[in-house]
C-alpha cells in the first residue's frame, strides 16, 4: 500500500494556487496539547477581528439577492450591494424556484432519511437526474451531497493501480483532495499540468499513455469548465481532442460553467458547441442554482458502477427534498426564461469593462471577475473600505493565491440593475484612488446597449 506522497509524482507545473492550500501550516508549533496547537491561529483570528479586518462568515439576515441586508461587527444592520454570491441567476428568490419547494415539502416532507441504495429515493429525485443528464449531454446522472463528495466519489472509485491522473494546476480542492485519499490505498501516478497549457498536457500524455509493458493502464485527465479563482475557460475543443487522440477520459468539473454558460445555461459543452467529447461531468448546485448538493453525468455503465461502489455515494444520506425541488425549479426558470443568462452575461461584461477602464487589472470570460491587487497593497485594508461602502466582496490573499496574486473576487448576477452595478463602479474608483491604486480619474461609464 502507497502513501499519498508516493503517489502523487512531482513535475515542473507546481502549485501556489488557492485551491492547494492549507492554512493551518503557517500556524504549525511545537506545542505538545492540542489547545497548544490551536492558539496561535486564534490568537491570529481574534486579534484581527478586533482590528475590524475580517470579512468573513458574514452574517446574512435577508434573502442573498443583488442587495442583501448583512449584520456589521458592531451588531447593526445594513443594506450591501451583493457582488460576493455564487447566485449567479438569481435564482434563490425566484417565485417559481420557492414555489416549488413548498410543493415538494407538502408532498414528500423534507428528507428520505437514508443513502439512496438502501433508503431510495423520491420521484423527484430521478427526474432531477434525467433534467441534468439531458443537459449535459449524458446517458445518466447520479446525485451527491456537494460537489466536493463527487470528485472524491470518482477518484477514489474509478482509479486503480498503475492508472495516471494528469489535472490541471488550477483543480478544485476537492480533486486534490481525492487524489490524497485515493493515494492512501491505490500506487497511481497523479501529475499536474500547467494551467490551461496543452503543450505540457501532450507531453505528459505522450510520456505515460498506455504502453506494451502497461496493458492495463488508464490515463485520467482532469480539467474545469471555468476556474474558480480566475475566471477563465478550459480550451473544451483542444483537450477533448488530446484525449481521443491518446485514449484518455476525461473529466471536466463544471461547477461555474453549469446554468451560465451556453445559451441555455448548459455548461462549457453548449458553449462549446460540443454534444459530446467528455466522459465524465461534475457539477455542483451552489452556484448558479443556490443550493447546496453536486452531481456526476457519465455513461449508463459509469454511472452504474458508481452506484454500487463509490463510498462517497453509498455512505451518504441523499439530498433533502428542498434542495432537488429547487433545482428542479431552476432548470424549469432557465427553460422559460433565457433572458437571465443573456442579461448575466451583459453584467459582467459591463462591469469588467468599466473597472478595466478606470486603470483595475481585470479578467472575464464567465460571471467570475479576479481584480487583481498589487502585492504590496494591504488587502484586508481594500475591503473594510469597500465594505464601509456597502459593497459586499471577497479578498483572496496568501495562502490562497500566490504573494503576487492577491485579488478582489467579484461575482456577477443577471438580478443586477444598472444602480447597483454603477454604485459599485463609483465605489471601485473612491477605494482605488484612496489607497493609491489607480492615479486619477473620473468614472463616466460605457454605453449600455439598449
Amino acid at each position: 500500500m502507497s502513501s499519498a506522497s508516493s503517489a502523487i509524482e512531482s513535475d515542473s507545473s507546481e502549485s501556489n494556487h488557492g485551491e492547494n492550500f492549507a492554512l493551518a501550516e503557517l500556524f504549525n508549533t511545537d506545542a505538545t496539547t492540542l489547545q497548544g496547537r490551536v492558539k496561535p491561529f486564534s490568537d491570529f483570528y481574534r486579534d484581527t477581528v478586533e482590528k475590524g479586518m475580517v470579512h468573513y462568515s458574514r452574517e446574512i439576515v435577508s434573502a442573498v439577492s443583488n442587495r442583501t441586508r448583512v449584520r456589521a461587527a458592531d451588531g447593526t444592520i445594513r443594506e450591501m450591494i451583493m457582488l460576493g454570491s455564487n447566485n449567479y441567476l438569481g435564482l434563490t428568490t425566484h417565485p417559481h424556484v420557492i414555489g416549488r419547494i413548498k410543493d415538494a415539502l407538502d408532498t414528500f416532507g423534507a428528507g428520505v432519511g437514508g443513502p439512496p441504495l438502501l433508503g431510495g429515493m423520491t420521484e423527484l429525485h430521478r427526474l432531477l437526474e434525467k433534467r441534468l443528464s439531458r443537459m449535459k449531454g449524458a446517458e445518466d446522472t447520479m446525485l451527491f451531497g456537494s460537489g466536493y463528495q463527487a470528485n472524491l466519489g470518482w477518484i477514489n472509485t474509478l482509479i486503480r493501480a498503475d492508472d495516471v491522473l494528469l489535472y490541471d494546476a488550477y483543480n478544485h480542492a476537492s480533486l486534490y483532495d481525492g487524489i490524497a485519499l485515493t493515494a492512501a490505498k491505490t500506487k497511481f501516478s497523479a501529475i499536474r499540468f500547467a494551467h490551461n497549457d496543452m503543450d505540457h498536457l501532450e507531453r505528459l500524455l505522450q510520456r505515460y499513455r498506455k504502453a506494451e509493458d502497461r496493458p492495463n493502464r488508464q490515463i485520467f485527465v482532469a480539467a474545469e469548465g471555468v476556474y474558480s479563482m480566475d475566471g477563465d475557460l478550459v480550451p473544451l475543443p483542444r483537450i477533448s481532442a488530446l484525449c481521443a487522440t491518446y485514449g484518455a477520459v476525461l473529466m471536466v468539473d463544471d461547477a461555474h460553467g453549469t446554468g451560465v454558460m451556453g445559451r441555455h445555461g448548459g455548461g462549457v459543452g453548449e458553449h462549446f458547441g460540443m454534444k459530446d467529447g467528455v466522459d465524465i461531468w461534475v457539477g455542483s448546485f451552489s452556484k448558479a442554482f443556490g443550493m447546496t448538493g453536486g452531481f456526476l453525468s457519465a455513461s449508463r455503465e459509469v454511472i452504474d458502477y458508481l452506484r454500487f461502489c463509490s463510498r462517497a455515494y453509498i455512505f451518504s444520506a441523499h439530498l433533502p427534498i428542498t434542495t432537488v425541488a429547487a433545482v428542479l425549479g431552476g432548470l424549469e426558470v432557465l427553460e422559460r426564461e433565457p433572458e437571465r443568462i443573456v442579461r448575466l452575461h451583459e453584467n459582467a461584461r459591463y462591469l469588467e469593462k468599466a473597472l478595466s477602464g478606470l486603470g483595475f487589472k481585470t479578467f472575464r470570460e464567465a460571471a467570475i471577475i479576479p481584480v487583481h491587487m498589487p502585492p504590496d497593497a494591504n488587502i484586508r485594508e481594500v475591503c473594510k473600505l469597500f465594505d464601509d461602502e456597502g459593497i459586499f466582496l471577497n479578498s483572496i490573499e496568501y495562502p490562497a493565491v500566490s504573494k503576487d496574486g492577491q485579488r478582489l473576487r467579484l461575482s456577477v448576477m443577471a438580478t443586477h440593475t444598472p444602480q447597483d452595478l454603477d454604485e459599485a463602479i463609483a465605489a471601485f474608483e473612491r477605494v482605488g484612488r484612496t489607497v493609491g491604486i489607480l492615479a486619477g480619474s473620473s468614472w463616466r461609464g460605457p454605453q449600455r446597449a439598449g
